[in-house]
C-alpha cells in the first residue's frame, strides 16, 4: 500500500486528556456526555469559542472594503486565516477557496470545473462508499453535460476497491471523486493508489477529506490530488465554513460560479471582468467570523499534533472493534485499521432504537444511513449504529457505550 495517506506510527499511542476543553461535554446537570457522534460533527474546544467570540465581538469589522483601521485589521485576519489553512493541509495561500462547507466546495468544483470540462460520452468515477454530497452534485451534473457515472464496488472489508477501479478506468473518464475516509466504516483510502489509477488515463483526482484532516496528517501535494475539500466543523471549528484546495493552475482555468460583490476585478452593463482565485470563487461578504475560527480550529489541532491525534483514536478504535466483536449478536462494518468510526449491527434491535436508549445513559452516538444510502443498499441493510472518536475521547466513553448495549440488551430481552 502507498504511503501518501498514512500518518507516521508512534511506538506508543499517547494518552490524550483534553475533555476539560471543551464545555459542551458535560449535561445540563453537570454529568460527563459521552459524545461519540464527532463524525457528524465536532464540539468546539473552549479556545477556538473564545477567537470566535473576540472576532464577533470586539475585533468585528467588514473586510476588503473598508479603509479604516479595523476593517484592515479584520482583511488581514481573515487572509491570515487562509494561510492558515493553506498550511494546514501543505497547499499555498492562493490555492485556498473559502467555501461555506465541503458540499458547498463539491458543488463549485462540479459547476465549475465540470461545466467547462465534460461533455457528452464522458465519464465520472465514484464509489460505493460516498457521502450523499459526493454523489449528488455530480449527478446533477452529469444530467446537464451528457456525462455518466461509474461506480466501483468495495471490497470484503469495505474498502474502494482499486483493483476494480483499475479494471474500469478508460480514456473517457475525466474525473475520480472518492472519499479520503468513509464516515460510515472509517476505511482509509489508498490514495497514491488512486491518484496513479486517475492520472493514467488524464482524469482529476477529487478528494473528499471531510473525515481526515481532523484525525490525521494532510499533504495535498503529496497526496498527489486534483481537489481537495473539507469542513471546519469536523475540525473543532465553526460551521458555515469549508475549503476547497485546487492547484493554482486549475483554479486560473475555473469560471466563477457564482456572481455578486467581491469576485469582480471591473462591473458595467456592458460587460464584467473577474478577480483571479481564489477570490474569484468568493462571491459576497464572505464568513469573516467563521474563517477565524477554522483557522483557531487548526492551532488547535496542529498544537495536539495530528500523529498524536491518529494513535490516539485508533488505540480507542481498536479496543471498541475488540469489545464489539465479542458479542456474538453484534456485525462489524469496515476494516480494522478504521480511523476513529466505528459502525455496527446488533441483531433484533434497530440502531435508532439503540441509540435512544444509549441517550437515556448520556452516550451520544449516530444511528441511520449517514447520508449514504446507496452505501446502505449495497451492504443491503436499512441503517447502522455508529460511534466516532475525538482528541477527547477516552475509554471511559467506551465503557459507557458498552454498558449501554447491556441495557438495551436488557430492555430487548436478550439476557
Amino acid at each position: 500500500m502507498d504511503d501518501r495517506h498514512l500518518p507516521v506510527a508512534l511506538a506508543e499511542p499517547p494518552t490524550l486528556d483534553l475533555r476539560a476543553d471543551f464545555p459542551g461535554l458535560t449535561t445540563p446537570g453537570g454529568a460527563p456526555w459521552h459524545y461519540l457522534d464527532t463524525a457528524a460533527t465536532a464540539q468546539k474546544p473552549q479556545a477556538v469559542i473564545d477567537t470566535v467570540v473576540r472576532a464577533m465581538g470586539k475585533d468585528y469589522a467588514t473586510v476588503h472594503r473598508g479603509v479604516y483601521s479595523r476593517s484592515a485589521d479584520m482583511t488581514r485576519s481573515y487572509e491570515e486565516a487562509r494561510q492558515r489553512i493553506s498550511r494546514f493541509i501543505g497547499g499555498r495561500e492562493d490555492e485556498i477557496v473559502f467555501t461555506r462547507g465541503a458540499t458547498e466546495a463539491i458543488n463549485l468544483v462540479a459547476n465549475s470545473w465540470g461545466r467547462a470540462n465534460l461533455k457528452p460520452g464522458d465519464r465520472i468515477l465514484l464509489s460505493a462508499l460516498e457521502h450523499h454530497s459526493n454523489i449528488i452534485p455530480w449527478q446533477m451534473i452529469a444530467e446537464a453535460t451528457g456525462a455518466k457515472i461509474d461506480v466501483v464496488p468495495l471490497t470484503a472489508d469495505h474498502r474502494i476497491d482499486l483493483d476494480a477501479a483499475e479494471k474500469m478506468i478508460g480514456p473517457r473518464h475525466k474525473l475520480i471523486a472518492f472519499v479520503h475516509v468513509s464516515n460510515v466504516t472509517g476505511s482509509v483510502l489508498d490514495v497514491g493508489r488512486a491518484a496513479d489509477i486517475a492520472h493514467s488515463v488524464g482524469a482529476k483526482l477529487l478528494l473528499d477529506g471531510c473525515q481526515a484532516v481532523p484525525h490525521m496528517p494532510v499533504d495535498v501535494a503529496a497526496l498527489g490530488c486534483d481537489f481537495y475539500v473539507f469542513s471546519a466543523h469536523k475540525l473543532y471549528g465553526p460551521t458555515g465554513i469549508g475549503a476547497l484546495w485546487a492547484s493554482g493552475d486549475i483554479l486560473a482555468d475555473m469560471p466563477p460560479w457564482e456572481g455578486g460583490g467581491s469576485m469582480i476585478e471591473r462591473v458595467t452593463f456592458e460587460k464584467t471582468t473577474y478577480d483571479v482565485p481564489p477570490q474569484r470563487f468568493e462571491a459576497g461578504t464572505p464568513a469573516i467570523v467563521e474563517a477565524i475560527g477554522f483557522a483557531a480550529a487548526a492551532d488547535y489541532v496542529d498544537a495536539i499534533g495530528r500523529e498524536a491525534i491518529h494513535a490516539h483514536e485508533a488505540a480507542l478504535t481498536k479496543r471498541l472493534r475488540r469489545e464489539l466483536g465479542r458479542m456474538n449478536d453484534v456485525t462489524l462494518f469496515g476494516p480494522d485499521d478504521g480511523a476513529g468510526i466505528v459502525s455496527f449491527l446488533i441483531d433484533g434491535i434497530h440502531p435508532h432504537d439503540l441509540g435512544t436508549i444509549l441517550d437515556d445513559g448520556d452516550v451520544a452516538i449516530r444511528a441511520g444511513h449517514h447520508c449514504a444510502q446507496p452505501l446502505m443498499d449495497y451492504l443491503d441493510i436499512p441503517a447502522t449504529a455508529r460511534a466516532s472518536f475525538a482528541v477527547h475521547s477516552s475509554e471511559a466513553d467506551i465503557d459507557a457505550l458498552i454498558e449501554g448495549i447491556g441495557r438495551t440488551r436488557r430492555i430487548f430481552g436478550k439476557g
